[in-house]
């Protein structure tokens, strides 16, 4: 197989994983997303994906987001040194607005970054 595989270590998949990123609060947000972000000491970044049932009811809705944020994750993660990501969906889109969507979630990892560089200037 020659293709890219998103490699299970680079998800965050266990609750206290989750609950250690959850408890820092360091996040940006906008319509489509809400990012939470947290130092893991690790050499690479991980991410982690929270897609409600009032985000999007049917399961293939909530599917087809957190398919677009690993893609959009795979091909971004050489830029995201050793911080832990989790990624809440508010708004479920559709395949016209995934731009836009891209466009949002991209914006928002670029302001934590700059929150990260500025505080540990």
């Amino acid at each position: 197989m020659s293709a890219y595989r998103f490699r299970r270590a680079h998800r965050l998949l266990k609750t206290d994983e989750f609950s250690s990123v959850f408890s820092l609060r360091q996040q940006r947000s906008n319509a489509f997303f809400q990012v939470f972000a947290r130092p893991n000491g690790l050499d690479h970044a991980r991410v982690g994906l929270v897609v409600g049932k009032k985000v999007a009811k049917r399961a293939v809705r909530r599917n087809y987001i957190k398919r677009c944020v690993r893609e959009w994750f795979r091909l971004n993660q050489q830029g995201l040194d050793g911080v832990d990501y989790v990624v809440r969906a508010k708004a479920a889109f559709t395949r016209e607005q995934r731009a836009e969507a891209v466009t949002a979630l991209q914006a928002l990892f670029a302001k934590l970054a700059r929150c990260r560089a500025s505080s540990s200037s």
